[in-house]
């Protein structure tokens, strides 16, 4: 039996708009939280932008006062954990709906924020002490981050890294109608600047007001409950095309 025809007066029905771009603004407002609490709650080191974790361990390497080795080995090493397992699992998920791969980054991410929340409820920032706290944070922050860049990076979404700004802006500038451009994507870019300024902006007053536990336990419930919303969207059904 063949197909019905469609009138030419009736126009296809469009394709419903994914919800990822909603879902990854929210990404980005977790990681300035995340950078509030690694750069004012565990001496200088990043767990989320390991471009200036980089630039930390130079400091560090250099003897300069008040920047430290160890914490940011341990952040690069413990993010680069993150993104290997991130990047194995994403490739097991390929084919599958996309709400299944998104609900169970969520989760593990989720887990590793709230284990976090625990362990910083017996951390002094200013000692910055236990030691073992100290590492123990940066290690499932670090991990955390580096498991989401890998599985944001495989979702291919235009200009949404959930992390870094640097390639955003620069395209904000250079795309612009300024440079002779067509503003590509310039809501999107600067949405992405607002979110991460609004979560280190928020995150920044919950550490000096509350500590590491409470930002840290916010940042896990926003994934878990961002990505659930986002899961639900027909969208999410679709197979997921990881690799």
């Amino acid at each position: 039996m063949s197909a019905p025809a469609v009138s030419g007066n009736s126009p296809l029905p469009s394709p419903l708009p994914s919800p990822l771009p909603w879902l990854l603004l929210l990404l980005s407002v977790t990681t300035g939280l995340v950078d509030a609490i690694s750069v004012l709650g565990l001496g200088k080191v990043f767990t989320a932008n390991m471009t200036g974790n980089v630039v930390f361990l130079g400091f560090a390497a250099a003897g300069t006062p008040g920047f430290r080795v160890l914490p940011a080995v341990a952040a690069l090493l413990s993010f680069l954990g993150g993104a290997l397992v991130a990047g194995r699992i994403g490739r097991r998920f390929a084919g599958r709906p996309m709400r299944h791969w998104l609900l169970a980054a969520a989760l593990f991410e989720t887990s590793l924020f709230w284990i976090a929340a625990v362990v910083a409820t017996g951390f002094d920032i200013d000692a910055q002490a236990p030691a073992s706290g100290l590492y123990a944070i940066i290690a499932l922050t670090g991990f955390a981050m580096g498991f989401r860049n890998a599985t944001v990076r495989q979702l291919k979404v235009p200009d949404l890294t959930t992390t870094v700004l640097t390639l955003t802006l620069t395209g904000l500038a250079a795309d612009s109608s300024f440079a002779g451009g067509g503003n590509t994507n310039a809501r999107r870019r600067m949405a992405s600047v607002a979110a991460i300024f609004l979560g280190a902006a928020v995150g920044a007053v919950m550490v000096m007001q509350s500590g590491l536990a409470l930002p840290l336990a916010v940042v896990g419930a926003l994934v878990l409950a961002g990505t659930a919303l986002c899961a639900l969207h027909p969208v999410s059904a679709e197979p997921a095309a990881a690799g």
